[in-house]
This record gives C-alpha cells, sequence and structure tokens, in this order.
C-alpha cells in the first residue's frame, strides 16, 4: 500500500511539473517582445507602420536619416538625386538617427520600408547593420506604387543571412483586420 501511494504520489508530481512547463513554455511564446521598425518618405509607410504596431500589440520606432529627404532626393526622375545616388552605391549606408538602446529585448521585428527601385532603400542596411540581429525574427513589409516585395526581401535574406526571415508582405491600402489575421500568422499557437 505505501508502495502505490509513493508511486502515485511520484507520479502526481511529475504530471503537475509537465503541466508547469507547458505553462511558463506557452507564457514565454506569448512573451515575446515586438517591435515595428520603418523608414517613410512620403508618410505612407508611417501609417502602415502605426497601424501595425497597433494591432500587433508593438512598440514602434521610425528609422530616421539624420540629413532628412527632401522632395528634390526623392526625385527619381533625376539621375542626380540623392536617392538615386544612394540606390545606385551598394555600399551606401545613410546616417540614421535615434539608435535603440534595448534591441536586444525583441525577439521578433517587423521591418517596413517604401520600395525604391525594386528593393527597400539602403537606409534599411544601416538600421539592419546598426544592431544584432542575429537569430531574431525580422520580418518585412513594404509600400509600393507598383512594385513587388519580392526583390527586396531575396536582397535582404542574401545579405543578411543569420536573421530568421519570415515571408515579406506589400501592405498597400491595407485594412487592419487584414494586418491583424497576417499578424496572427506569426504568432504561436
Amino acid at each position: 500500500m505505501k508502495k502505490t501511494v509513493l508511486i502515485m504520489t511520484a507520479l502526481l508530481a511529475v504530471s503537475l511539473s509537465a503541466c508547469s512547463l507547458g505553462n511558463k513554455s506557452k507564457e514565454n511564446k506569448e512573451m515575446k517582445k515586438v517591435l515595428v521598425a520603418y523608414f517613410s518618405a512620403s508618410g505612407v509607410t508611417k501609417g502602415v507602420a502605426q497601424q501595425l504596431a497597433e494591432v500587433a500589440g508593438a512598440d514602434l520606432h521610425e528609422i530616421s536619416p539624420t540629413v532628412p529627404y527632401t522632395e528634390a532626393d526623392l526625385d527619381w526622375r533625376d539621375k542626380q538625386s540623392r536617392s538615386t545616388l544612394e540606390m545606385q552605391d551598394k555600399s551606401s549606408r545613410p546616417a540614421i538617427t535615434a539608435k535603440l538602446k534595448n534591441m536586444k529585448d525583441y525577439d521578433v521585428i517587423y521591418v517596413g520600408f517604401p520600395i525604391w527601385w525594386y528593393t527597400c532603400p539602403t537606409i534599411i542596411n544601416t538600421f539592419m547593420e546598426s544592431y544584432d540581429m542575429k537569430g531574431k525574427t525580422v520580418i518585412p513589409f513594404a509600400t509600393s506604387g507598383g512594385s513587388t516585395i519580392t526583390k527586396a526581401c531575396d536582397d535582404l535574406r542574401a545579405t543578411y543571412p543569420d536573421v530568421n526571415w519570415k515571408e515579406g508582405r506589400l501592405l498597400n491600402r491595407v485594412k487592419k483586420e487584414d494586418l491583424a489575421a497576417w499578424v496572427k500568422t506569426f504568432q504561436p499557437q
């Protein structure tokens, strides 16, 4: 009888312990810290980023150039405009302001940008190289007048292979419920 009670007690302790570990694991998955970082030249990407941060329950961080872009800088038809010259130079890394001091705290980072010349602006490379992103989950999103996000995602994966990239998405004129459904695909079940 004593032996049976001891065995039952041991089994109960193991069961409770396993349940406790399962709950902690679930809590850890649910408690991932999320950031929405974005660069916006005209305000379109900013609007999407704000909605995304709200839907994802994420912190919001603007990737701001030290020298703001003027309308002339953004004239893609001018072969001497700042944006054209930056995009032609693969080593271009425009300086950014307000570096995050707590990047290590984030597990999931949505990175947003407008599509320039079929890819992400070089300031996104500045952002990516300003932090240790190894092992972090990074999800690109973009806005565009006519391009897809495919080349931008391919370029980012090739340039930063140590990052846990998730499939990016073009978010033009997106509704909050569509954002919520998209965000849900990245959350643990």
